[in-house]
């Protein structure tokens, strides 16, 4: 049984999949870090991966489009950054 959260029968939300469970759990895990630390600089890798996974899936295979849409901004937040802590 499945509970979306819809919006005039357009789904909004929907109960967190695992890719965007991890990267939920990352972010707790990380507040409990010191900043810097291995601990926190792995827990930051794995938000950015889950949240890069969950952010594909909503794009390609999104329900609607608006969830299509959460996906792209999903990426491109992880995009730019990643991109970022590179320059």
């Amino acid at each position: 049984m499945q509970h979306d959260l819809k919006i005039k029968g357009y789904t909004v939300a929907q109960f967190p999949n695992a890719p965007l469970l991890v990267a939920i759990l990352a972010v707790i895990l990380g507040l409990f870090a010191s900043d810097g630390s291995t601990l926190f600089d792995l827990a930051r890798a794995v938000f950015f991966l889950g949240l890069g996974i969950w952010a594909y899936l909503e794009l390609a295979e999104g329900v609607n489009r608006f969830r299509r849409f959460l996906g792209l901004a999903g990426l491109a937040y992880v995009i730019l950054s990643l991109a970022s802590q590179l320059g």
